[in-house]
């Protein structure tokens, strides 16, 4: 097993349900297999394009044979994803509209679906369909025991779509209620008459559990393979029972799908094979190759979906065994954990444990916070609502009325906003694969109780005792090296808090500096991600310092490179001499080179495009002497980019009250970033208590944790974190707002001077402020009228903070 798992080493990787990894003699005996073998395009007849079909069909038999179906039963009919093939069902489906002698169809969807299913609203919307989303409850309670009409007298069509899993928390659906629908004993389907046809969204389940269609025996089941194989991505299939396919009707005809058709007037036959006539062009062949061997990979690794079913269960139940059961040092649980049951069978759950962590006052941590830190610690987790707002809004008592103002408060979904007024806004989610280990279940619980369990460490015994009472019964999902004790799991966490107070650091009153208060340093960061230049004074521009981030790095591909991926960008230190408008590019070892800070109007610039945190910027190339410079020292080809200086960057989120626009130059969020000494000093305060270092230690240096958080604005004189109360401020004579905290990644945890990484001081930060990683807050300037060159920011001057409005 390690040997085809080498890459993640040092990893924690627990987002199977996103996608699984694929094994490396996969890839090996696929590269094999092109190389010895000639694929042609299966439409063709010659002998290359023959053995393509066959290897196809083959391919079509193993999907069959995977799920316990034959190719009398069911036809496969290959999609780019399980979503592509709910839109196949959506769009062919025969959908009737409301008559004055009989009624309409109805598409039915349990709340707990993806939104892949929920989106088939947007095809029958315009069709006159009724749309009827239930709950798991009325399902249940809508059970008949006996047929309630013939349906020879009205054959209305209508379709039931529900997760075998869900995606969200692995709470797995009774496949059962394929039959019961599909026989009109469950609701709706017993409420309302017509033909019964059952989606089973299978994409969850297959990806950790077996699949027996003979029990099952759903009309349509779409699936996506790289959940099940982690290769070949891009590529799923919809399973149609061909005793239904006919029902099926298509609009479009494309390459393959017809059997004859004419030109010249509206004439059309479609091919008599199912799959044929709904596969429109040519299939990735190549890619439906790739599961032949992804296939071989998968029983001869595991053996077949029971082991691996009951592998990565037993994972899940041991670590919500513990994760349910682990309280802060005031004995209030550390994790709220969304599921209905107990983890007592794999016929009930899967392998997904969805949750939010919690602090000792009982207050929801934002996933963001935790994803950040999970990271630091390279463990791989997922976070969000995971495309299911129905699960979301159930587990989390979210009202629709709540997502609504969520939404007007900036929150969509796939971004960090984890929190509006206090409440959660999503959860964090992990998964278990075949390839995870005891170790990784180890790792993750130990990385919650060190960074967001406040000291010492307990544990519910009552609960623990329970759910081993409770579980004796199914002893068999425990492996024998699971018998590990609660002290063991947690040894390493019992030592008394270390946590420093707010009174203990020094003089609580607010006016106790106010006539210190200073501007201590200034730096600009030339260049994105690389080192900064400090300087004394400093023009500003509209975008904020003056060529601050005016140039970035970028690959080959043109995306951009940052410390994250390339931490030896912290070691090139590029200085602006105004004076000379140049800037200098000087690294250890590297001979200094320059390119011009303005652009010469009669010099010839390549125009680029290019992102930064989402946002389109139009870029100029800066030469080849500095991608070869760049290129030279980072080991990888490179190039270095300037921003355009016709081109104009919005701030996204504009600051309510502010009417005018705030352009960015290539920063992530903000113009400034602003930082407090006080504050870096309690931090390094934390980090002394928590390892117990010397004050000789280079990492309780002042100026090398001030340099790891990468601000423009260094203050002194004000009392640790009070700036994250301000509205504004004045520096001087230039007013600025502060737009919001700048949550911390593990990027502060890359040593400046080095270029190496460690846990710190992002691990103290977490563990002072119990998860919370925001540290520093943006500005945005507020000029007064004068040219913007004109404005000088000079250290040494005074500053004059506003307090928020309570």
């Amino acid at each position: 097993m390690e040997q085809e798992f080498r890459r993640i080493k040092g990893i924690t990787y627990l987002d199977h349900a996103a996608t699984t990894l694929y094994p490396e003699s996969v890839i090996r005996n696929y590269a094999n297999d092109l190389s010895k073998n000639l694929y042609g395009n299966p439409h063709s007849y010659h002998t290359s394009s023959r053995l393509t079909h066959d290897t196809v069909e083959t391919v079509r038999y193993r999907v069959l044979q995977h799920f316990n179906a034959s190719p009398e039963e069911y036809s496969v009919i290959f999609t780019s994803g399980c979503t592509a093939a709910l839109k196949l069902v959506a769009e062919s489906f025969p959908w009737r509209p409301q008559t004055e002698s009989e009624a309409g169809s109805y598409f039915s969807y349990l709340t707990d679906s993806h939104t892949s299913v929920v989106g088939i609203r947007g095809v029958t919307s315009g069709r006159g369909v009724v749309c009827l989303p239930v709950s798991l409850k009325e399902v249940r309670s809508g059970a008949k025991c006996e047929r309630q009409c013939d349906d020879a007298v009205c054959s209305t069509p209508h379709l039931f779509c529900y997760p075998a899993q869900s995606n969200f928390c692995g709470r797995k659906y009774p496949l059962s209620f394929v039959k019961g629908i599909q026989a009109r004993q469950l609701y709706p389907a017993s409420d309302h008459e017509g033909h019964w046809y059952v989606l089973l969204d299978a994409a969850s389940h297959v990806s950790s559990s077996p699949l027996n269609l003979q029990e099952c025996p759903a009309d349509f089941i779409p699936i996506s393979f790289y959940k099940i194989f982690g290769f070949p991505t891009g590529l799923g299939a919809l399973l149609v029972r061909n005793s239904v396919a006919g029902i099926l009707k298509k609009t479009y005809f494309g390459g393959g799908t017809a059997a004859a058709y004419l030109s010249g007037e509206d004439y059309y036959v479609y091919a008599t094979n199912i799959s044929d006539r709904f596969e429109d062009g040519t299939v990735p062949f190549l890619d439906i190759i790739a599961l032949n061997h992804s296939f071989d990979a998968l029983y001869r690794i595991t053996g077949g979906m029971l082991n691996i079913q009951q592998h990565t269960f037993a994972l899940a139940r041991y670590t919500y065994m513990l994760l349910s059961s682990l309280c802060h040092g005031n004995e209030q649980p550390v994790a709220q954990i969304y599921t209905e049951g107990q983890f007592e069978s794999p016929s009930t759950q899967g392998a997904i444990l969805n949750f939010n962590l919690m602090d000792s006052h009982g207050q929801i941590i934002g996933y963001s916070h935790v994803d950040r830190m999970a990271s630091l610690y390279n463990i791989h987790v997922r976070t969000g609502c995971f495309c299911n707002t129905g699960a979301c809004q159930f587990y989390l008592q979210i009202t629709s009325q709540q997502m609504k103002r969520n939404l007007q408060a900036g929150h969509v979904c796939g971004d960090n906003i984890d929190l509006v007024a206090g409440r959660p806004t999503g959860s964090v989610r992990i998964s278990f694969g075949y390839m995870s280990t005891f170790e990784d279940c180890q790792k993750f619980l130990k990385f919650v109780s060190e960074v967001f369990a406040e000291k010492p460490v307990k544990v519910d015994e009552v609960r623990l005792e329970k759910l081993k009472t409770t579980w004796s019964a199914t002893s068999e999902y425990f492996h024998p090296r699971f018998q590990i004790t609660v002290e063991e799991s947690f040894k390493e966490d019992k030592e008394k808090s270390t946590d420093v107070s707010l009174e203990e650091f020094g003089n609580s009153d607010p006016e106790f500096h106010e006539e210190s208060r200073t501007l201590t340093n200034i730096y600009i960061y030339p260049i994105k991600s690389c080192g900064a230049y400090e300087v004394q004074d400093w023009p500003l521009g509209e975008q904020g310092l003056l060529y601050d981030r005016g140039w970035m790095v970028v690959n080959r591909n043109g995306v951009c490179l940052s410390q994250k991926r390339e931490t030896r960008l912290c070691l090139i230190r590029p200085q602006v001499h105004l004076h000379s408008n140049k800037l200098l590019l000087q690294a250890s070892g590297m001979d200094t080179i320059s390119v011009p800070l303005e652009n010469n109007v009669n010099a010839s610039y390549r125009l680029c495009q290019s992102k930064v945190c989402g946002d389109r910027v139009e870029t100029l190339d800066c030469g080849d002497e500095a991608a070869s410079w760049l290129s030279d020292f980072l080991g990888q080809p490179c190039r270095l980019i300037k921003q355009n200086p016709n081109y104009t960057r919005d701030m996204k989120n504009r600051p309510s009250g502010d009417a005018t626009s705030t352009f960015l130059s290539l920063v992530n969020e903000a113009q400034y970033l602003m930082i407090n000494r006080a504050s870096v000093e309690l931090i390094q305060i934390q980090m002394s208590s928590r390892h117990g270092h010397f004050q000789s230690d280079p990492l309780l240096d002042t100026q090398n944790v001030i340099s790891r958080f990468r601000a423009n604005l260094v203050i002194s004189g004000v009392e640790p974190f009070e700036e994250d109360n301000w509205s504004h401020l004045i520096i001087g004579n230039i007013r600025f707002m502060v737009t919001g905290q700048c949550g911390r990644c593990q990027m502060v945890g890359i040593d400046q001077e080095s270029g190496t990484k460690t846990k710190e001081p992002l691990m103290s930060l977490s563990a002072y402020r119990h998860g919370k990683v925001t540290f520093g807050v943006y500005l945005t300037q507020q000029l007064p009228n004068c040219p913007p060159a004109a404005c000088v920011l000079s250290v040494g001057s005074f500053i004059q903070p506003v307090l928020q409005s309570p």
